[in-house]
Parts: structure tokens; C-alpha cells; sequence
């Protein structure tokens, strides 16, 4: 069989885009009586994308609609999975709820950035429903309240082949999502794009290029660079760190600036040139130990060593107000990426916390604070 051309693969859509088009469908037939076949939904970054509509059930003063998610052609465990959303109105004026029902997982562990107990349903995901939710509802908001109940039938099963259940969800898959949009993963395709993004940047002529792990560590850079750098020198490059750094001295590219979160930071930092989730696990020991030597006492390197994600660890350090810590995995991925007396590469990485404020850079140089004021 020919293989399929890595430039064609088909994008898919995620679970939180997938929750939003059948909830918009839903409150379209609930308040108009009209029963759609599909609908369009606005994406967080921008536009919209029309999403078939599978099936629409009328109940008692209830209305549930479903949608197929569809991964693209490199689709995750979710693909296939039927999303379902059920509206009701209430008399709570002027309230969206969104909650959770079957197959959708519960948190019961800290640091996925939800309250335990809460839905595993992320806040960008939860923007989108209300988003959707409101281009239909209008004016109705100001006297009626809205409950939308977002389950997923085969939920429970379908997350015993993702990270759920060692994260500490439980019941069911997450509603996830923060471009609404899923890329196919396909390593050929991701490294030629990022080849012909350095190609770009450098015929057109800049000496500066920030490589980011996605779509918001992008939007974060761009203010760290006060809006300076153009739209040809922000690449994406993925969890294929290891692999665009290597472009980079190939195609011998002056300054990199490599931006992100804690999780893929600190992989990095471990040594891991290849950061995709179901590739490696950050260590909580190497973390432990990076806190030791911010002589932490032993009670928060206990918590750290228990702890559940390594956003949780930015949130025990924060807690705490542990100095240096961030600034010190920073420094440790940039010395996992650079090579020993290597002079052509001037590199730095960028640790960013889940508002978009700087946490931890390496090198600190006098140019680099004044970008982080």
C-alpha cells in the first residue's frame, strides 16, 4: 500500500470543540424547534468550523444532541467517541452550568488546574460551550439560566487507554483542547514544517526565532518580545524539540529562544529530546532533587516527590515561594539542548505559568529582564 502523502493528512477537531457544536445544536432545538444537521463553532484563536451533528433526542424539557468526535487522520484514543451535550433551561438568571455526566472523568488528584471533584472539563473547552451557548441563547440569558450536561457513553472504557487514570481522573475522558483543532501527529510532516519554517525565517532574513510547544506558549512569547518579532520567526515545533534544535545548527541560526510550560520544560530538562505525552513521564525525583538544591526542607520535597503533575509542582514552589527553582530547570533544559564548547547557537529558554507571566528563564541577561517587565 502507498503511503499517504505527510503534506495532505486530514486535521481533526478535538473533544472540546466536539461538547461545544453539540451544545449549540441542542439549545437550537430547544428554543427554535429546529433540529440541525450541523452547526458552526467559534474557535478560540479565531474563525470557525462547521461540525456534523449526529444525532438529536427530545426529552422533558431537555434536549441532547451528539457529535462524532473526529481526530483526522492520526487520531487519538478519543476518536470515534460519541460526545454528547444535554440543555436544559433554569431559573438561575443569567447562569451558563456546565457539568459532567457519564464518561466524563471527575478530578481527585492536584495540580491539572481544576478543583478535585470538579469535571475534567478545561477551561478553554468550557469558554468554547459558553461561547456556543450564547450565540444562540442572545438576550434570553437576562431571565433564564442555562445546565449543560456533557457526557460521553463509552468515556469510562475509552480512558483506560490514556493517562487518566494516572493523573487522578477518574470515570472517563477529559474535554480537552485549546486550539480546538487537532494537527495529525505525524513526525514527517511536523519536521518538514519545521524545516521549511526556518527556511522562511532565514531568507527572510531575520537572526532571531522563538520555537514554541504550542499555540498559547506562542501567544506568551509574543508579548515577551513586546509584539517585536514577526509573524516568520514563531515556530511551532512541537514535542520534536531535540529535532528543531538540531535544524537550527544546520541551517545556523543565530539566536533560538525556546518557550513553554513546566511539564515539557522539565522533560527537557531530564534529557528528553522528544516530549510527546505518551513518550515519557516527567520524574519526580529529578524534580525533588532540582528542589534540594534550593535547600527546600524535607516536608516540600515530600510533597513534591507525591506530587501529581508537574504543574503541581509549580504550584507546591509557588505555594511556597521558593526562589530560583524555575530559573533552575531552565537552566538544565538549556544544558540538555547546547553542546559542549558550542559558540554558534546563543540559546535560551523561557518558562511561562498558565497566565502567561514569565517564571523562570535561563540565561538571565540584561536584555532578557527588560523583555519580562
Amino acid at each position: 500500500m502507498k503511503k499517504k502523502d505527510s503534506s495532505s493528512l486530514r486535521k481533526g477537531y478535538t473533544t472540546g470543540t466536539s461538547a461545544a457544536a453539540a451544545t449549540k445544536a441542542a439549545l437550537i432545538r430547544l428554543l427554535s424547534g429546529e433540529e440541525v444537521d450541523s452547526v458552526e463553532v467559534t474557535l478560540p484563536m479565531g474563525g470557525k468550523i462547521a461540525i456534523r451533528i449526529e444525532w438529536t433526542h427530545v426529552g422533558n424539557g431537555s434536549v441532547t444532541c451528539a457529535v462524532t468526535k473526529d481526530g483526522g487522520d492520526d487520531p487519538d484514543a478519543t476518536h470515534g467517541a460519541q460526545i454528547l451535550s444535554t440543555v436544559s433551561l433554569n431559573n438561575d438568571i443569567g447562569t451558563i452550568r456546565i457539568e459532567g455526566g457519564k464518561g466524563v472523568g471527575r478530578v481527585t488528584k492536584p495540580g491539572l488546574g481544576l478543583p478535585i471533584g470538579a469535571a475534567a472539563i478545561n477551561p478553554v473547552p468550557s469558554m468554547m460551550i459558553k461561547t456556543a451557548a450564547l450565540e444562540v441563547v442572545g438576550g434570553l440569558i437576562e431571565t433564564k439560566g442555562i445546565t449543560i450536561m456533557i457526557s460521553v457513553p463509552m468515556g469510562e472504557t475509552i480512558a483506560q487507554k490514556t493517562d487518566n487514570p494516572r493523573l487522578g481522573i477518574l470515570g472517563g475522558i477529559s474535554i480537552l483542547g485549546t486550539t480546538g483543532i487537532v494537527i495529525p501527529y505525524s513526525t514527517a510532516s511536523f519536521a518538514a514544517s519545521i524545516r521549511q519554517s526556518l527556511d522562511v525565517a532565514l531568507a527572510m532574513g531575520v537572526d532571531t526565532v522563538a520555537l514554541t510547544t504550542g499555540g498559547r506558549s506562542e501567544e506568551f512569547v509574543k508579548k515577551f518580545f513586546n509584539d517585536t518579532l514577526p509573524e516568520h520567526s514563531l515556530i511551532q515545533m512541537g514535542d520534536f524539540v531535540g529535532y528543531a534544535i538540531k535544524q537550527c545548527r544546520i541551517k545556523k541560526v543565530k539566536n533560538v529562544v525556546i518557550a513553554g510550560f513546566i511539564g515539557k520544560l522539565t522533560k527537557i530538562a531530564m534529557g528528553v529530546k522528544q516530549t510527546h505525552v505518551k513518550g515519557s513521564h516527567v520524574d519526580m525525583e529529578f524534580m525533588a532533587n532540582l528542589a534540594r538544591d534550593c535547600a527546600c526542607s524535607a516536608y516540600i520535597l515530600s510533597k513534591i516527590m507525591n506530587a501529581n503533575t508537574a504543574r503541581h509542582v509549580q504550584e507546591i514552589i509557588t505555594e511556597h515561594g521558593i526562589s530560583g527553582y524555575f530559573d533552575m530547570i531552565c537552566k538544565r533544559a538549556h544544558a540538555s539542548l547546547i553542546e559542549d564548547e558550542e559558540h554558534s547557537l546563543n540559546l535560551q529558554i523561557v518558562m511561562f505559568d498558565f497566565d502567561g507571566k514569565v517564571c523562570g528563564l535561563y540565561p538571565r541577561t540584561k536584555h532578557s529582564q527588560l523583555w519580562c517587565e
